[in-house]
């Protein structure tokens, strides 16, 4: 299955790019602030193009969201990505898309456990019957 992009790459494989060149170089960019020439070239020194990695920084976050909502609900984000990684793909792709990255953060962060986000999360249902 391709990354919401369309690329040949996963979003996972675009964050472990990412991640290495942040190790190798020691920084950490917010590219909203970058230039688009900075954007490019940190675009071509991970091997994707600067609309990948406009794509990748969202699935970053979301990737964090979606984990954190996993462990909340005791599940393994490896496990599931192992035994069922179309379902994990789709839920990373919903997770990228969806307009709600703030409510999920701000619920996740005052009380994971509280049912509030059922409301919202495009992933209720994969979430729901994995647990």
């Amino acid at each position: 299955m391709s990354s919401p992009s369309g690329n040949k790459h996963d979003a996972w494989s675009l964050q472990a790019a990412l991640r290495r060149w942040r190790e190798r170089t020691g920084r950490s960019v917010d590219l909203a602030l970058c230039d688009p020439m900075e954007k490019e070239q940190i675009a071509h020194d991970i091997g994707v193009s600067p609309d990948e990695l406009t794509q990748l920084a969202k699935a970053h976050s979301s990737a964090e969201l979606l984990q954190e909502r996993m462990a909340a609900l005791d599940l393994d984000p490896n496990e599931v990505a192992r035994t069922a990684p179309e379902t994990m793909r789709d839920m990373q792709r919903l997770c990228t898309f969806c307009k709600k990255h703030r409510q999920c953060s701000r619920d996740l962060a005052r009380n994971a456990s509280d049912p509030a986000w059922k409301e919202y999360c495009p992933n209720l249902e994969s979430l729901t019957s994995l647990d």
